[in-house]
């Protein structure tokens, strides 16, 4: 039989959200305990409703029990669910971490659509690339470099028209 604080219920052996509700730091301590958990799903989305009618009374307190969930949950599968589930449109969340999520969320599929389009046309366009050139394409996380690739691929014949020099 297990002891010690990993042997505490799991928020799932409760019955959220309602449960969770009733004692969020038990359910904030709980995520951290059962991180590993492969119903670890469960506990946050019970943890995400109970923090949801926090909200609504009392902002500033949900925020710290959103920062303490992310804290405790570590560099775990559910840390990253967690962020997953406070980027999602969630406006009720204002904590710093669900803002810079979300801001994080829209920067990465502003690049991945840039991405995507400028390797469509180039290959629409007849455009080859060499390996290095897709991977400096896919590795570029800049939007505003993406713009300038993108525009120039309009006209490009090549890759090195693509990527040539602002002097150039």
């Amino acid at each position: 039989m297990e002891t010690g604080p990993r042997a505490g219920p799991a928020a799932r052996d409760r019955q959220p959200p309602d449960e969770a509700a009733r004692d969020i730091p038990l359910t904030v301590l709980s995520t951290a305990l059962h991180r590993r958990d492969p119903d670890a799903g469960a506990i946050l989305q019970a943890l995400a409703s109970a923090l949801k009618g926090l909200t609504a009374h009392d902002e500033n307190t949900a925020s710290i029990f959103i920062e303490l969930t992310e804290q405790g949950l570590g560099k775990t599968p559910a840390a990253d669910l967690w962020r997953q589930i406070m980027a999602a449109d969630l406006s009720f969340f204002q904590s710093e971490t669900a803002q810079s999520l979300r801001a994080e969320g829209r920067d990465e599929g502003r690049v991945e659509g840039r991405v995507g389009a400028l390797l469509l046309l180039l290959d629409r366009r007849g455009v080859s690339l060499s390996e290095g050139e897709r991977a400096r394409i896919v590795g570029c996380s800049d939007v505003e470099v993406l713009d300038v690739w993108l525009t120039r691929a309009i006209t490009a014949s090549t890759a090195a028209e693509v990527f040539e020099s602002e002097g150039s």
